[in-house]
């Protein structure tokens, strides 16, 4: 990734990584899990619909549950696809002054948190060498969560010396 557009004068990068991509798409999970069980639902709504609209001839009844049957369409399989889109475009950094976070479809957001302004963070491990951080700054801010790193320890190392210097000072 060249992080060149992104970076202030003078600027450098200490870290970078990416998610993994399986661990990435499939962070919700339990979203599909309800997903699927709602689409049972609203499957199940649909063919009543549609048969009652064939029965007293309104055809606007069987357009009722259409909105939930999306709904739990997105909900069990298209938030994965999503994910596995935004997959290839999800980016993080280190450097010596902030954290980068890429993200998006269709356009690239940068989230941007000052290492001055990181006050802790947080491990969560997926795997043994797999973790999810959420770097938390001033109570103004939204946390930075950078997700799925392979061998999270090599950011968090950066973040400790962070932290330290500053509790130091």
């Amino acid at each position: 990734m060249d992080w060149s557009s992104f970076l202030g004068e003078g600027e450098t990068v200490r870290w970078e990584g990416r998610p993994a991509p399986r661990c990435f798409t499939f962070r919700n999970w339990r979203h599909s899990l309800f997903g699927l069980f709602l689409l049972i639902i609203a499957v199940y709504w649909q063919i009543v619909a549609l048969e009652l609209a064939m029965a007293y001839g309104l055809s606007f009844i069987a357009w009722i549950p259409l909105p939930v049957l999306l709904a739990a369409l997105y909900l069990s399989l298209g938030h994965l696809l999503r994910s596995r889109l935004e997959w290839e475009r999800v980016f993080y950094a280190i450097t010596d002054r902030r954290v980068l976070a890429l993200s998006g479809i269709r356009r690239q957001r940068v989230n941007a948190l000052p290492l001055a302004q990181v006050t802790y963070f947080q491990l969560k491990y997926q795997a043994e060498n797999l973790g999810t951080i959420r770097i938390h700054g001033d109570r103004s801010s939204k946390p930075l969560v950078l997700h799925c790193l392979e061998y999270p320890r090599r950011a968090t190392d950066l973040l400790e010396e962070t932290v330290t210097v500053k509790r130091d000072q």
